[in-house]
């Protein structure tokens, strides 16, 4: 019986003398977490989030449109088609938001003015009033000179549907409002394939769209332009 208590205290003595100074080192030198399993997926899950953060959210894929332009040329959601570009619905008579709509797309437009994969499409929503030759006048007043941006007209009641339902962006006749019509002051962000995109907001929940009236928005738009080019 001694000899098993011998025996036993010997393996506890070696084992000790072994393997308890390795443990302690780990500790001190704050290693010993690292290598676990546990802190391994912790990392991977820590990576994944951060990458996740950065990506943009995938929303609805856009309808298919057939539009005229500012150059009476026809322009379909085709032309598109390989670019990143911003989708606006507005009107040339427009004294309220729309000036203010246009001015900050204008900084959009130069801030990827080399850019020719990226473009605009504004599109009026009282087409009854702006013909080709009117948006023509409209484009050069706001110095819209990229190649990829097009103002475009069309049937009312097809641009209306596009804005409300296609893409969720509210127009309509107000007999109430000065300008006889009303909007929102949202800017679309399309991506290569014809699907609108967005970033999520410090709670985690889509933004949707970005507003086109405040410096706020407009930068959160360049900022989300550039990691989809």
């Amino acid at each position: 019986m001694k000899a098993k208590y011998i025996g036993l205290f010997a393996v506890i003595l070696i084992f000790g003398i072994i393997f308890i100074p390795k443990i302690h080192n780990r500790i001190v030198n704050n290693t010993i977490v690292d290598t676990t399993r546990m802190s391994t997926a912790k990392s991977q899950e820590a990576d994944v989030v951060a990458d996740t953060s950065e990506l943009l959210l995938t929303l609805q894929e856009v309808p298919p449109f057939d539009f005229i332009n500012q150059d009476n040329e026809g322009v379909t959601n085709e032309f598109y088609k390989g670019k990143v570009y911003v989708v606006e619905f507005f009107f040339s008579s427009c004294t309220t938001i729309c000036p203010i709509m246009n001015r900050n797309m204008l900084q959009v437009s130069q801030e990827f003015a080399n850019q020719e994969n990226f473009g605009i499409a504004s599109i009026s929503i009282d087409p009854s009033f702006d013909t080709p030759k009117v948006l023509k006048e409209y484009a050069t007043t706001y110095n819209a000179t990229h190649p990829n941006w097009n103002f475009l007209t069309g049937n009312q009641q097809i641009i209306h549907k596009l804005s409300n339902e296609g893409f969720k962006l509210f127009a309509a006749q107000d007999k109430d409002d000065i300008d006889g019509f009303s909007h929102s002051g949202l800017f679309a962000l399309i991506d290569q394939n014809g699907v609108v995109r967005s970033r999520k907001d410090t709670h985690g929940n889509p933004l949707f769209y970005y507003n086109g009236l405040e410096q706020e928005g407009i930068d959160m738009l360049i900022q989300d332009i550039k990691k989809l080019l």
